[in-house]
């Protein structure tokens, strides 16, 4: 009967100490697995901030201006002159407007486009 409980006593704590080990195991792999997903997530946000960084830079007045500068098409409208852009089969076409047609509404009511400041005297 002695050896009976001895048995059962050892088949019960080396069935507990196989488990715990087993568990410590998977805890080591888990972290494991944490950290190589740590470590893409710093790979992938590194990325992200290069690609900010571009996209600020190309964006930033100065690329712009010394892009357009670099062009020889490029022309700033005058202070009347609207420019539409008309699309076509072959592409894009400019079409000037001028500004100094005034629609039939404002034609009728003899509103003006220019804004007028008047002093209020009290």
């Amino acid at each position: 009967m002695r050896l009976n409980k001895f048995l059962s006593l050892v088949v019960f704590i080396t069935f507990f100490s196989v488990l715990y080990v087993y568990q410590q195991s998977e805890i080591i792999r888990l972290a494991y697995a944490g950290q190589k997903q740590h470590a893409v997530f710093q790979e992938l946000l590194d990325k992200n901030s290069v690609l900010r960084y571009s996209i600020e830079k190309n964006s930033s007045l100065v690329n712009i201006g010394s892009s357009l500068s670099s062009r020889s098409d490029f022309q700033m409208p005058d202070k009347y002159q609207l420019v539409k852009l008309v699309p076509t089969s072959t592409g894009v076409t400019l079409s000037e407007l001028s500004g100094s047609k005034q629609n039939l509404f404002a034609r009728f009511f003899g509103l003006s486009r220019q804004a007028e400041a008047k002093t209020v005297n009290p």
